[in-house]
């Protein structure tokens, strides 16, 4: 799985959750400040991630991940190889 694959999801993801052009998603976007995610916004994205990739992501973890690139990074260091 490529950077490109997990990001491509994501902006996905995120653009038909928020309703936004996937072309205004970048992976320095912030997903409260520059998409208006909200707190359920951003929990299913984590469960979809979760579904997606088999990734574990802990509360914690979840509110430390502030960028879309932040996300990516999160997949590829936690993913099962």
């Amino acid at each position: 799985m490529t950077r490109e694959e997990v990001f491509t999801l994501i902006r996905t993801h995120l653009a038909d959750e928020l309703d936004v052009d996937p072309s205004v998603i970048g992976e320095e976007s912030r997903f409260k400040e520059d998409l208006s995610a909200d707190s359920l916004d951003l929990y299913t994205l984590v469960q979809e991630l979760e579904d997606s990739y088999g990734v574990q992501m802990s509360d914690e973890q979840a509110v430390r991940i502030l960028t879309v690139g932040q996300a990516v990074d999160f997949v590829l260091e936690h993913a099962p190889a």
